[in-house]
């Protein structure tokens, strides 16, 4: 099963091997040389490349998507780590790449909804400059605090007085955003303490450095249920199935929405045929029982929709968050 665990292990074999074909027989696919043969897309290895460290969810996930799809096209999906900048240098490099259908990427929607918001024009990463495959899955994010702290809603922390200190994970993320919007429309005094990921800023909620952090749902669900941490909020739409006793902030009061949300990319101009060949072997893997395994112990919705609605959302989520900016007075980058 395609659990987060046997994702890590899978890792650590292809990270032993003494060369690339041995790594890749030890991740259970099969290798094949670029550019061989007579047979259509896809002639070769397809490289997915993340924008970030291994272990991290997004990491995970094109880890899942990657076997899955490897099964299905019956070639090797090498996956490989360009972590930095959220994920900019990544999406760089790809939209660089050569558009034949051999590079792709999951990418992150902050990216192209937040990060734009903290940077100069010139610098922000443009979802035009690829071609969106598939949505893959949505990732709620969770306002928690420790055990210890006493706090059981945004509405004790604005009681308190005190002025929060709260972590992120990073500047530009949605974590980052949440908690700005949150704090400033609740008439909270605040400040942020950013963190490289969602490991360090759990790792100093857990241990009473920071008040209160907002993470992925996966990042904290299993000290939530553990009862180390308490949740304050989850900034979804509608409560989230994870955690279905959580109130939304716009069920304490604070119209803010923010999630995390990832689809497949290659470089503008991709082929048709390889896109459609991409777009059926990511839906057969959707439908596998392992996949959806996958996104249950990971704690990820399905948002498997087509281009069209990923556009939609990116251009939507963008216009949105940018507004309520300007409405705060609010400035992500410091």
């Amino acid at each position: 099963m395609l659990t987060s665990g046997s994702i890590r292990r899978r890792v650590l074999v292809c990270a032993l091997g003494a060369s690339a074909a041995i790594a890749l027989t030890a991740c259970d696919v099969k290798t094949t040389s670029s550019g061989g043969g007579g047979q259509s897309y896809p002639k070769g290895n397809v490289q997915f490349s993340v924008g970030s460290s291994a272990g991290g969810s997004t990491d995970l996930i094109t880890r899942a998507l990657a076997m899955g799809m490897s099964k299905q096209l019956s070639v090797a999906m090498p996956v490989v780590n360009k972590p930095g900048a959220n994920g900019a240098l990544n999406a760089k490099e790809l939209q660089g790449a050569p558009a034949d259908g051999y590079k792709v990427a999951v990418q992150n929607a902050s990216l192209f909804t937040i990060t734009p918001l903290t940077v100069s024009a010139a610098e922000a990463t443009s979802i035009d400059k690829f071609d969106v495959i598939t949505g893959i899955s949505r990732d709620d994010y969770v306002m928690a605090t420790s055990a210890q702290s006493g706090f059981k809603s945004i509405e004790d922390l604005k009681k308190s007085g005190k002025t929060v200190r709260y972590g992120t994970t990073g500047v530009g993320t949605g974590a980052q955003l949440a908690s700005a919007l949150t704090f400033k429309s609740a008439g909270i005094t605040a400040t942020a303490v950013p963190f490289d990921g969602g490991a360090p800023a759990l790792t100093a909620l857990l241990g009473n450095q920071v008040d209160v952090s907002t993470m992925q749902i996966g990042e904290g669900i299993e000290n939530i249920k553990a009862g180390k941490l308490v949740p304050l909020a989850v900034f979804s739409a509608q409560r989230v199935a994870f955690l279905p006793d959580v109130r939304t902030a716009k069920e304490q009061g604070f119209d803010v929405q923010v999630t995390q949300y990832r689809f497949l990319t290659a470089p503008k101009g991709t082929p048709e045929d390889a896109k459609a060949r991409l777009l059926d072997a990511a839906k057969k893997t959707f439908t596998t029982d392992e996949y959806k395994k996958f996104n249950e112990e990971n704690s990820l919705t399905p948002m498997e929709v087509s281009p069209q609605d990923v556009l939609g959302s990116l251009q939507g989520d963008s216009a949105k968050y940018r507004k309520q900016l300007d409405e705060f007075g609010i400035s992500l980058a410091g």
